[in-house]
């Protein structure tokens, strides 16, 4: 058949095209000309877009000590008043024992409550602030998006990468980019550029940035056992070096010592946070017993964890997990409600709750439960389950579409909700699933071939198969309908055209359309 483009465009020639059109900039940290794909509102818009979700996937806010956020807040304010670019800075604390922060592009910075732990002064909170609003200035992420573009054709590629949650493999959705976002590593470049801009900043605001080399030299010394919680958190992402150490004394001797260390002040806003860390440890220790199926060892450890802190949703929340897991959903709604009215705005509990009362027949009830986890982030089991109650309704595209969503999840769930989706819609769309076309043996016989790529086996597959003119590219004949009876999944199967060619050219003339199909029995 004849094309109706005259050319089609290659990945190249669109990459040429965006390189044509893009201007040249000049970053605001580091005053180096370089090409920017991405501008400034685009960045800021990615960071917003992103922020919300990638918290939400990593354990939700801290919200049990506002002061202590607002202190957080204030450090990352001092720097950002002295910083190389203006952008719209946020600072949060995510409910996570692991010692870890990230920024994302825009200036969206968060700290994780294990983070806070290990830090002994303003100047170190400053110190990883410091480096962390660098990334965010300097166009690190961005500039990995760029490179994305320029190596690949296409934005970076989604990954998922969520810490600490049984949801870490089932986010989906836009939310997947921001998982992305904060788990790639930087360059050696990027880590540089971000320790010497960072201790800039910090003796600009007033800190003593002897803290970030005696940080620095902790982190090394953390990571060269490989006992350190650090190693799935920080050093994930940042690893610590020697080298590292040796520059940050460099530009300790450039920018020169001096300045507030705030040991004090540190220890008085982090009081209340360290008093409950008891409460956080055995929590954690309960999620990883309740990981293992050891539930009464997990149901006595949160319980010590809310005797010391009963203000905490995620200490009720994992009371409704062990529950749910021992098919007590009224027992386990009972708790989901508590963590619900203690956080409203954390997935986990609403999720869970829509989950306990599907479970129960009680579809109508979990549907709001399930939109609003969705909302807060998108995960595989709640369009999963979304999509079985619009099919329930005869919401055919409805159901397509959140069956679509959920399959984009690496798990039993996003692949049982392939194969719903193509139980709904291969019917309607065959040639959607299944790929065809002609071929002859050695001997010159035709067949009309097709691949089944669903995960499914299908059956009585109809084909016609449509011969062109060599000479205009117009149909000149079509067969009958040809029945292709079992294809299993993944595989081929074919049937006899009833015609003969002399080669491979005159195949090229043949086309076979797939007329419909049905899955197996």
């Amino acid at each position: 058949m004849k094309q109706t483009l005259p050319r089609r465009l290659s990945v190249l020639s669109l990459l040429a095209l965006v390189l044509t059109v893009s201007t040249c900039g000049v970053n605001p940290v580091t005053k180096k000309r370089e090409v920017q794909l991405i501008s400034e509102e685009k960045e800021i818009a990615i960071g917003t877009q992103n922020y919300s979700p990638t918290r939400q996937s990593q354990g939700g806010d801290y919200v049990l000590d506002a002061e202590l956020t607002a202190y957080v807040q204030s450090v990352g304010d001092k720097l950002a008043a002295v910083s190389d670019r203006k952008l719209p800075y946020e600072y949060k604390i995510i409910n996570d024992s692991v010692p870890n922060a990230w920024a994302m592009p825009g200036g969206k910075i968060a700290f994780n409550r294990g983070l806070l732990y290990e830090l002994n002064s303003e100047a170190e909170l400053a110190a990883v602030m410091g480096h962390e609003m660098v990334h965010a200035a300097a166009r690190h992420g961005a500039k990995g998006m760029e490179r994305g573009i320029m190596l690949q054709g296409a934005m970076i590629a989604v990954g998922i990468g969520a810490q600490n949650t049984d949801y870490a493999n089932l986010i989906v959705g836009g939310a997947q980019a921001g998982a992305q976002l904060v788990n790639s590593k930087y360059g050696r470049d990027a880590e540089s550029e971000s320790d010497l801009y960072g201790m800039q900043y910090m003796k600009k605001a007033g800190y003593d940035p002897t803290a970030a080399v005696t940080l620095q030299e902790t982190f090394v010394r953390l990571s060269a056992g490989r006992k350190s919680n650090f190693i799935e958190g920080l050093f994930a992402s940042h690893p610590p070096s020697p080298e590292r150490v040796a520059a940050n004394k460099a530009t300790l001797a450039q920018v020169g010592a001096g300045g507030e260390w705030g040991k004090e002040i540190y220890a008085k806003k982090t009081a209340k946070l360290r008093a409950s860390q008891g409460a956080y440890k055995a929590y954690d220790e309960a999620v990883k017993a309740l990981g293992e199926k050891n539930v009464d060892k997990a149901k006595t450890l949160a319980n010590q964890a809310i005797a010391i802190e009963p203000r905490e949703a995620r200490f009720q929340e994992l009371l409704g997990d062990i529950a749910l897991t021992q098919k007590k959903n009224q027992e386990a709604l009972a708790f989901y409600d508590k963590a619900i009215k203690m956080q409203p705005d954390y997935f986990k509990p609403h999720i869970q709750s829509g989950i306990a009362l599907f479970n129960m027949g009680k579809k109508a009830e979990a549907e709001p439960y399930l939109k609003r986890a969705n909302q807060l982030l998108p995960t595989a089991p709640g369009h999963a389950l979304l999509g079985q109650l619009a099919e329930s309704r005869g919401d055919i595209n409805g159901a397509l579409q959140h069956y679509q969503v959920a399959a984009s999840s690496n798990s039993d769930i996003g692949k049982d909700a392939v194969a719903r989706a193509v139980r709904l819609d291969l019917p309607r769309n065959p040639a959607k699933y299944i790929q065809s076309g002609a071929q002859a043996d050695g001997t010159g016989n035709l067949y009309a071939v097709v691949q089944n790529n669903t995960p499914s086996a299908i059956d009585r597959v109809q084909v016609r198969v449509i011969k062109y003119d060599a000479q205009t590219g117009r149909a000149v004949a079509q067969s009958g309908l040809l029945t292709i009876r079992g294809v299993a999944a993944g595989k081929r199967n074919q049937v006899a055209v009833g015609e003969r060619v002399n080669s491979a050219k005159e195949v090229q003339l043949y086309k076979v359309v797939v007329e419909s199909a049905q899955l197996a029995q």
